[in-house]
């Protein structure tokens, strides 16, 4: 028996996904034609396209997820500190009996 070998899945860079969807968006050739000169799988294409369309306004809407993030970040760092400063403390207390 031969042996079978997997392939991976093509990979393409966001911007080239870009560029396609923005072809598509300007309706000069169905996304079916533009899929097909690309060599996409129309699904893969659609798909896309409508995760552009879903997410397209997170592109304007002021970095409010990262801000969040960033909150966040900033609260568990305070709390290790302290966490450190407190091990510190009993680290001391206990070896200086």
């Amino acid at each position: 028996m031969a042996k079978r070998t997997l392939r991976r899945p093509k990979s393409y860079d966001p911007k080239r996904k870009f560029e396609l969807v923005l072809e598509s968006l300007r309706g000069e050739r169905s996304d079916t034609e533009i899929a097909r000169a690309h060599g996409v799988h129309p699904v893969t294409f659609s798909n896309w396209k409508r995760q552009f369309l879903e997410r397209g306004a997170a592109i304007f809407g002021g970095n409010q997820e990262n801000k969040q993030y960033e909150r966040r970040i900033a609260e568990l760092e305070r709390v290790l500190g302290q966490k450190e400063v407190e091990l510190a403390l009993l680290k001391g207390f206990l070896g200086a009996r």
